[in-house]
């Protein structure tokens, strides 16, 4: 593949912020696809937590579904704990840790996951305290409000802005590598960047395809 990496010393870092809930698949799938071509261009990504438990509250959805986002909010509300207490720069990591655990291990349980994670990390043990109670729920809902507030009510995660264009997806799967990445960055990069531009889709046919760890 042609060397497609940018000069930093003479360009400006584009500027992406890219919101997911730690559980949504799809949403793992677009965050490796991002880390992908930040391999190869100049990306500033900031990484922001959005909750399906919030976006998907007073819907009429099944009542098993329903408990499991409601369980699962442990995991936004934990990295929103370790935001609040480390910074910004920790919630990548954070993200990293728990994707493997749940999307590669397929480990369900938060009670396992999130001690696991946090022993990884070097984190504190007490920020598991916070997953389980509503404390960190102000700071989370907010987080999830910046990112649907830009794209509009109906759609899911993730939410990606770049240079404060912002769109859902894309839903890939698997992420693609290479120049494959980049050419897809660039298309979809272009596509939102249209005023009037709104909405591309079709039927999947592949679940999450995920990279063996």
């Amino acid at each position: 593949m042609t060397d497609t990496a940018v000069d930093n010393s003479t360009t400006t870092p584009t500027a992406v912020d890219f919101w997911f809930d730690p559980t949504c698949p799809w949403a793992w799938m677009t965050s490796r696809w991002v880390g992908e071509v930040a391999q190869h261009r100049d990306l500033d990504v900031t990484w922001h937590v959005m909750s399906l438990f919030v976006l998907n509250e007073g819907q009429d959805i099944p009542e098993q579904y329903k408990e499991a986002l409601a369980t699962n909010q442990v995991y936004s509300r934990l990295v929103t704990a370790a935001r609040l207490r480390h910074g910004q720069e920790i919630v990548k990591p954070l993200y990293d840790a728990l994707g493997e655990q749940i999307h590669h291990r397929q480990q369900k349980d938060p009670s396992e996951v999130v001690p696991e994670v946090l022993g990884q990390l070097g984190l504190e043990a007490d920020l598991a305290d916070a997953a389980w109670t509503d404390e960190t729920d102000t700071a989370m809902r907010a987080s999830h409000k910046d990112g649907i507030d830009r794209v509009g009510e109906d759609v899911g995660t993730p939410v990606i802005a770049v240079d404060g264009v912002a769109f859902f997806g894309p839903v890939i799967s698997p992420a693609p590598k290479g120049q494959q990445a980049l050419d897809l960055w660039d298309g979809v990069v272009a596509a939102a960047r249209y005023p009037g531009f709104f909405e591309l889709k079709r039927s999947r046919t592949v679940g999450p395809v995920f990279d063996t760890v």
